[in-house]
């Protein structure tokens, strides 16, 4: 397709859907990434003086319901997104979020905080299905992974975002962890933009509109093929029933669980991580801390739009083993190669190119691989249900560092997850570049 041709495929529908999913997805990255920021703090103002001892496992802990939340919602709002609508769903899972995020500022003690972060992690998860379906079903073949990064680099923004947050109100106080959490409310300002100039995906309405073919036929006694059975059952069931379709499920979910317990289980630790070098080297731990998380975050910003191009020039699976094997190698270098604070500033940042830039090979394979009447449902099963596992993820990577007394050697173990992925992307589906998506 040449360029003249790509940008008249390219219209103001395509550009408006990316804008509200991005934002949305910005806002879920920011949420994210300040309770990484403000974990410790914020548990170590709630809890016992007598359990500060066990401060990785609580803070563990926070992290654990947030992906339990995350799972639950991401699921739920995938198999909805394919029922009652990309946009609506979407404009659902922003008001959650916004609301319990604001709420959560409001803790009184360590349990309350515990409550809200799996009713916060509820939204956040139903954010990402419906967004990533509406981008994939808007944006044509030749541009669609670029489309894809694009939108999966609003959670580097996010965390971005959350850093500067942190970076400026972090020195207001004890309670400026608080604050971080009320920022998050902002997201709710997104849904007259999503009501008034979002569009439904076309696929989605055509395939809304042969579900529903299907039911008056079912109802009136009249036969039904096996493509208006499929259409009828329930979308899981129905992609467990297609061999085709149960084994790409199945393996990437595999795919997913790499990508996210290495994430959640090692890069989550990085800023702890700075700020004990800098504690040993007598700098400003909590500076450094900051510090270390800007330049991660600029790093993954990079690495999310890299796959993406990498992914539309070279294909789809090439670019994601690359990914995996940058994450293996990086993870264990940083953890076990790096003792120096400044030395971590430039680890840290590759860290975040390959291990966060990773996520963007779920926005842009897994669309391609389902049809768009299961498509919500198939791809947020694989992007949310591996957190499930990855929840426990923290809590292991926690009493780990408990037992080992460190950061580094817990991190580099668990790490060594990725090479789960590496070993399965070769076996994972068929090569999509340049494909149109399965109707």
């Amino acid at each position: 397709m040449t360029a003249i041709a790509l940008s008249r495929s390219i219209g103001a529908a395509e550009w408006r859907a990316l804008a509200a999913s991005w934002l949305g997805w910005m806002f879920d990255g920011y949420e994210t990434y300040a309770l990484v920021l403000v974990a410790g703090i914020a548990t170590r103002q709630l809890i016992a003086a007598d359990q500060v001892a066990q401060l990785p496992i609580y803070v563990g802990g926070l992290l654990c319901v947030t992906l339990l939340g995350w799972a639950t919602g991401g699921v739920l709002a995938g198999i909805l997104a394919d029922y009652v609508g990309r946009k609506r769903m979407l404009m659902y899972s922003i008001l959650w979020y916004a609301a319990f995020t604001g709420l959560t500022a409001l803790a009184p003690n360590y349990w309350v905080l515990l409550g809200m972060r799996f009713l916060t992690g509820l939204g956040l998860g139903a954010e990402w299905g419906p967004g990533t379906a509406m981008v994939a079903e808007f944006w044509p073949p030749a541009v669609r992974g670029r489309a894809a990064a694009v939108l999966q680099s609003a959670f580097g923004f996010g965390f971005l975002a959350a850093s500067a947050a942190w970076f400026l109100i972090g020195p207001l106080g004890a309670g400026a962890w608080r604050y971080m959490f009320l920022l998050g409310v902002l997201p709710a300002l997104l849904l007259l933009y999503i009501r008034t100039q979002v569009q439904e995906p076309a696929l989605w309405v055509t395939a809304a509109e042969r579900r529903q073919a299907a039911r008056e036929r079912a109802a009136r006694g009249q036969a039904l093929d096996a493509a208006e059975h499929g259409l009828l059952r329930f979308t899981m069931a129905q992609v467990l029933a297609v061999p085709v379709l149960r084994r790409r499920l199945f393996l990437l979910v595999l795919m997913s669980l790499s990508t996210n317990v290495g994430w959640w289980a090692t890069s989550t630790w990085i800023p702890q991580y700075a700020a004990q070098l800098a504690g040993g080297a007598s700098l400003d731990a909590a500076q450094w801390a900051t510090y270390t998380a800007l330049t991660y975050n600029l790093g993954a910003i990079v690495g999310f739009l890299a796959l993406g191009t990498v992914a539309d020039l070279w294909g789809r699976k090439p670019a994601t083993f690359l990914f995996f094997l940058g994450s293996v190698v990086i993870v264990e270098l940083l953890f076990l190669g790096v003792h120096e604070p400044r030395l971590l500033l430039f680890a840290a940042a590759v860290n975040g190119f390959f291990t966060s830039g990773l996520f963007t090979w779920m926005p842009i394979y897994t669309p391609e691989v389902f049809p768009t009447y299961v498509r919500g449902s198939a791809i947020s099963m694989v992007f949310d249900s591996s957190r499930y596992v990855a929840a426990w993820g923290p809590l292991l990577a926690g009493w780990l560092i408990t037992a080992l007394g460190g950061i580094g050697t817990a991190a580099a173990i668990v790490g060594l997850i990725y090479v789960l992925g590496l070993v399965i992307t070769p076996w994972a589906g068929p090569e999509t570049r340049g494909q149109p998506l399965p109707e």
